[in-house]
C-alpha cells in the first residue's frame, strides 16, 4: 500500500494536490475569517503541518532519485544559476510548496492581526486574494488598510 501511495504521488500529481489543497484554507480565510473553523484549522499549525509533510515527501523522492542537494546553494551565485535550478522538477516543487506555505501563513497572520484592530472582514478580501496570488504585495495592501483604519503607523508590530 505504501508503494502504491508513493507511485501515485508523482511530482505532477503532488503539484495538483498542493494547489487544490490550499484553496479551502484560503476560502475560509476570505469568507469566514472570524469563525472557529478558521481559528482551529487555518491560522493554526495544521496547514503548515500538511504542507511540511508534502515538502518532506518531495525531499525524500529527490533523495531517492539522486538529486544534487549541494547544488541548491548555487542559487545564491547568480540569476543564471537560479534558472538552472528551476529546470529540475524536484527543486521547483520544493520552491512551490515553500511559496504556498509562506503565503498561507501570511494570510493567516493578516486575519489574526486584523482581528486585533477590529478591521472589517470585507476590507480583507482584496489583500487576502492578492496575498494568495503575489504574497508581499497583498501584505503591503493590508498594511495600507491597517494604517488608515488604525490611524497610526507601526513598523515593528
Amino acid at each position: 500500500m505504501i508503494e502504491e501511495i508513493y507511485n501515485f504521488f508523482t511530482i505532477e500529481m503532488l503539484y495538483y494536490w498542493v494547489n487544490l489543497g490550499v484553496l479551502p484554507f484560503w476560502l475560509i480565510l476570505i469568507f469566514f475569517p472570524q469563525s472557529n473553523l478558521c481559528r482551529f484549522f487555518v491560522t493554526s499549525i495544521f496547514p503548515i503541518f500538511i504542507l511540511s509533510g508534502a515538502y518532506i515527501f518531495i525531499l525524500y523522492k529527490a533523495y531517492l532519485n539522486s538529486f544534487g542537494f549541494e547544488g541548491n546553494f548555487s542559487l545564491y551565485l547568480g540569476i543564471s544559476d537560479l534558472t538552472d535550478l528551476f529546470n529540475d522538477n524536484y527543486f521547483l516543487m520544493m520552491f512551490w510548496i515553500h511559496f504556498i506555505s509562506i503565503n498561507l501563513f501570511t494570510g493567516g497572520w493578516i486575519v489574526k492581526d486584523s482581528q486585533k484592530f477590529s478591521i472589517n472582514k470585507i476590507l480583507l478580501i482584496i489583500p487576502l486574494i492578492i496575498t494568495y496570488l503575489i504574497g508581499p504585495i497583498g501584505l503591503f495592501v493590508y498594511w495600507l488598510i491597517r494604517i488608515f483604519h488604525s490611524k497610526s503607523i507601526n513598523l515593528y508590530d
